[in-house]
């Protein structure tokens, strides 16, 4: 897949070079539209039928128009910034009773193990499917 080098200015004036994969931009928004016209596609994104259209056809974006294509998408902009997208957060179970006298400790020991078992198997299940 190739990419196009895009040029983005910082507020320091510097230049951040980074690889915009335009060709992978344009790939999902026909992969969205999917059987509807530019013009309905457009409508939803909130551009012009000819905005979209020259995105489909590997031309970059405003800062604007990359923010409301890549929404309508549902992904995060860093995909195609050739940057590494934040690490999706796990949630993890945490077992405490409140009262030690309530429960006995092999007993807390025991529902503590059931519960992170059944959260790992959760996960594991979410994760092959």
């Amino acid at each position: 897949m190739c990419c196009i080098t895009c040029q983005l200015f910082c507020l320091t004036g510097e230049t951040l070079r980074m690889e915009m994969q335009i060709d992978r931009l344009a790939e999902r928004i026909q992969e969205r539209r999917a059987g509807k016209g530019v013009r309905e596609a457009a409508s939803e994104v909130g551009v012009s039928p000819a905005t979209l259209s020259r995105i489909e056809n590997g031309k970059i974006p405003d800062l604007e128009t990359f923010g409301k294509v890549c929404r309508w998408l549902g992904e995060d902009p860093a995909i195609y910034l050739g940057l590494a997208p934040p690490a999706a957060t796990t949630p993890t179970a945490r077992v405490h009773f409140k009262k030690g006298a309530a429960i006995r400790k092999d007993t807390a020991k025991a529902l503590a193990d059931m519960i992170l078992a059944a959260q790992e198997a959760l996960l594991k299940e979410e994760f092959e499917s």
